[in-house]
């Protein structure tokens, strides 16, 4: 068949390259606008026209579907489009364009979290497992019948930014596995049956982690939003990245119980154990394995707290007045 293919970032590069490696013909690739990236704000085309263009195969940059756009589209008289994060919505009379239509690879099992951050989503609730569909693209958001399913046990370890790659790797061996069924004539439609969730876009305050919560919601939200927006705690009024984070092993967890005299490490508090910096919360005690200070280079935990001049009085629960130690005297 002939396709037309629409994606922006890295997680659509896998399904790009299968479908331009398969019997079918990839005509078009319509993806995001260049956009400013890095402290110098140069301009970079998104990871699918890199891939694209190394294909040799013709882009379409844009912002949004265009009346110009979906002319350009309607004239590749293509027989299906493929949707992967392309990152705008596509409607009518694009919609109708190809001759099958359009299918979506979609990183969740419909119709748990439909929108734009399903696998951050999942993670951050700690559901026991999630997945990746290809359904009929429609005008409202996420909602048509299913073409194809795979579903990925969670395990309770897994980070977004590892399980996105994973599954990008694996839906697209589904994808291909749907297009070639359309291309035949076998693929059979199944309507979405469940309770909806939705899945919005995550901003930067969805990183930040709530110490009274319980060591799991602290853990599978920091889990939901590494990297990306990238999880965090306050510190006076700036922020420490939490770059690792995982529960303090069990003799670690024993000695934090005593951390405050015959009281548990309150939520919020710090605690150092021999070469383990613990943090409590509002059940058990967590690791800091690796964390950013405001203007530093990634750490160990038990590194940055050495450089404080009183870690015992930091509380990492709200915007306080805490001192930090001067660049000379922080560790490297």
């Amino acid at each position: 068949m002939r396709l037309v293919f629409a994606g922006s970032p890295s997680a659509a590069v896998p399904s790009l390259t299968a479908l331009a490696a398969s019997d079918h013909e990839v005509v078009a690739v319509v993806t995001r606008d260049d956009t400013p990236q890095g402290r110098r704000r140069v301009l970079t085309a998104t990871p699918v026209a890199l891939e694209a263009e190394r294909l040799g195969l013709p882009v379409v940059k844009t912002r949004r579907i265009t009346e110009e756009v979906a002319e350009r589209i309607a004239d590749l008289d293509a027989d299906l489009g493929v949707v992967v994060a392309f990152g705008a919505l596509l409607r009518e009379p694009v919609l109708s364009a190809p001759r099958l239509g359009w299918v979506n690879l979609h990183f969740s099992l419909l119709p748990r979290w439909r929108g734009a951050a399903p696998v951050q989503r999942a993670l951050m609730a700690g559901d026991e497992s999630t997945g990746a569909v290809v359904f009929q693209l429609v005008p409202e958001l996420d909602a048509g019948d299913l073409l194809g399913t795979l579903e990925r046990p969670l395990d309770g370890t897994e980070t977004a930014g590892a399980l996105l790659d994973e599954l990008a790797a694996s839906g697209a061996v589904l994808l291909g596995d749907v297009v070639d069924g359309l291309a035949a004539g076998t693929a059979e439609p199944v309507a979405q049956v469940g309770e909806v969730t939705l899945a919005p876009k995550l901003v930067l305050d969805d990183g930040a982690l709530d110490l009274s919560s319980t060591a799991d919601d602290v853990v599978d939200r920091w889990r939901g939003t590494t990297p990306e927006p990238g999880a965090h705690l306050p510190l006076g009024d700036a922020r420490l990245k939490v770059l690792e984070l995982r529960a303090a092993p069990a003799a670690d967890d024993a000695a934090a119980d005593g951390a405050a005299g015959d009281d548990p490490l309150p939520p919020g508090r710090i605690a150092l154990r021999g070469r383990r910096l613990l943090v409590g919360t509002g059940t058990a005690p967590l690791e800091l394995v690796r964390v950013q200070p405001p203007g530093k280079k990634p750490m160990s935990g038990a590194d940055w707290s050495r450089g404080l001049p009183s870690a015992e009085d930091v509380l990492l629960t709200e915007p306080t007045a805490v001192t930090t130690t001067t660049d000379e005297e922080a560790p490297a």
